[in-house]
């Protein structure tokens, strides 16, 4: 079977693997779409996202959707044939953080295709993958393969939106029209929010971030941009890079709330301190999410508006081309790598 795997900075792999068989407990799964993500791209470009290193070469993905194929000995689920989402995580279960509900940031979690723990979690951009049963769903009815490749990103999202509390009727900025942050326009807008203004450097991407929902969009290189607010009562940081952060806290309310989303790049990263002190700023982080999966796949069975942020599909022997598309953000939003087998 083919499978992606990075073995270092810039160098990407189409290459045969063995096909997994599953054990007990798990599940072998046809993958049919593989979601391109940010830490895809990080891996890719620089070899690590933020303090993960590569450090063996590792099969890239986690936002993956396909077919149930088989069960290991004593295993059970969604029947053969049955068309999945992969949640991606697999926590410990027993540690301070999974006891005490914060499953998303347990200590001795299992993410598919992660280098946070040695040796690295392989993932899912493959023809085959085994997962646990208990990480597939099957999709609701009225949402299609494609689409469902948006839950593991939309779920960030929704996880970004609930560190931030109640947003219904507030004011909502996102920095960063990724797909991420798109989907986080989505995600607030889904909870209530009665306004979201997003800032990019780019239009074409600021284009995307409109289609998601949002009502006013900012070109971030232009302070002088008519649609800078002043009355922001939520800021969601999805660019991951200082200057983003540095704008929600300039332009939230005092008492406001900020939530750093977006993975800043490794070591220290310069912030404006002293408004978090002086106008009572809370700053909140939100790292990857949990139950919002099967949340995520209820929202996209009923919004066709979210296909749209799809922009393109790619075979898989082409990864190299999909990753760069990816890349450049001028091109695109969200790109899928398909999986389904050469004509």
């Amino acid at each position: 079977m083919l499978g992606c795997v990075i073995h270092g900075q810039g160098d990407l792999r189409v290459a045969e693997l063995p096909v997994p068989e599953p054990g007990p407990g798990q599940v072998l799964v046809a993958v049919r779409y593989g979601g391109v993500c940010g830490s895809d791209l990080h891996y890719w470009r620089h070899g690590g996202v933020g303090d993960f290193r590569l450090r063996e070469p590792m099969v890239l993905g986690h936002e993956i959707v396909g077919t149930v194929v088989e069960y290991g000995p004593g295993s059970a689920g969604p029947a053969p044939g049955t068309a999945v989402a992969m949640h991606p995580a697999s926590p410990c279960g027993v540690c301070p953080e999974c006891g005490g509900g914060r499953r998303n940031v347990c200590r001795d979690t299992r993410y598919l295709g992660s280098a946070a723990r040695f040796p690295h979690v392989q993932g899912g951009f493959a023809d085959r993958v085994v997962v646990p049963c208990e990480q597939v769903r099957a999709l609701p009815d009225g949402l299609g393969l494609r689409r469902a490749a948006l839950a593991e990103p939309l779920s960030v999202a929704l996880h970004a939106v609930r560190r931030a509390g109640d947003v219904a009727g507030r004011h909502v900025l996102v920095t960063g029209a990724g797909p991420i942050g798109c989907l986080v326009v989505a995600a607030a807008k889904a909870a209530g929010a009665s306004r979201v203004t997003v800032t990019d450097l780019l239009p074409e991407a600021l284009e995307y971030a409109r289609i998601a929902g949002a009502g006013t969009l900012v070109r971030a290189d232009d302070p002088d941009d008519p649609g800078w607010p002043s009355d922001v009562d939520v800021a969601i940081e999805a660019s991951g890079v200082a200057a983003g952060l540095d704008a929600c806290l300039r332009r939230v309310r005092r008492g406001g709330v900020v939530v750093q989303l977006g993975m800043l790049p490794a070591g220290h990263s310069p912030f404006a301190g002293n408004l978090v002190v002086s106008r009572e700023i809370e700053l909140r982080g939100a790292f990857r999410f949990d139950g919002e999966f099967d949340e995520a796949l209820e929202l996209l069975a009923v919004e066709p508006a979210f296909d749209g942020l799809i922009s393109a599909v790619v075979p898989v022997w082409e990864a190299e081309s999909a990753f760069a598309l990816a890349a450049d953000r001028s091109r695109s939003c969200k790109v899928l790598l398909d999986f389904a087998p050469s004509p």
